[in-house]
């Protein structure tokens, strides 16, 4: 893991459905707020659109949706957590991000087979910090090998609107 150091993990802390959930920060190339999403016709449920982030058009997910949740309500606290799985650039939406937070490895325990809904499978393990439960999640799984090529797919396409 990216964010690994001497036994420990790096986390970006967020809020998802009065859940909270880390991601390794290895994974996570900036965090954005919410805003000017560009929906795009025939993309998957969960995919909300695409965002132009400096010239790259990148895709966003909601994050809620892609784990089986109700879809997120924007606020001015939700935000884009921008990652990089597998050569992918995609955007997560979460309901806040909370903090950066620095774990004992062995403070993770395997993820049990049903966490809040969420299938195990997105799951790299549960955290107990103080009197909190973090749900962690494997970036690398949150979306499927034909997922990551359709939505390059997607910002390609939304590039070459955009050029044209």
């Amino acid at each position: 893991m990216a964010g690994e150091q001497q036994g420990e993990l790096q986390l970006v802390v967020f809020h998802l459905k009065e859940q909270t959930y880390g991601v390794d920060i290895g994974h996570v190339l900036e965090i954005i707020r919410a805003s000017d999403i560009t929906a795009i016709p025939g993309a998957p449920d969960f995919v909300e659109g695409v965002i132009n982030l400096r010239g790259r058009v990148i895709p966003v997910i909601d994050l809620a949706r892609r784990l089986g949740l109700a879809p997120i309500n924007v606020t001015g606290n939700t935000r884009i957590v921008i990652v990089e799985v597998g050569g992918t650039t995609a955007g997560m939406m979460v309901d806040g991000v909370s903090e950066v937070l620095r774990l004992p490895r062995e403070s993770i325990q395997p993820p049990p087979a049903m966490v809040a809904g969420v299938s195990a499978a997105y799951l790299q393990g549960i955290a107990l910090v103080d009197d909190r439960l973090i749900i962690l999640l494997d970036t690398t799984r949150i979306f499927r090998r034909e997922e990551k090529e359709a939505l390059q797919e997607l910002a390609e396409q939304a590039e070459e609107r955009a050029a044209s």
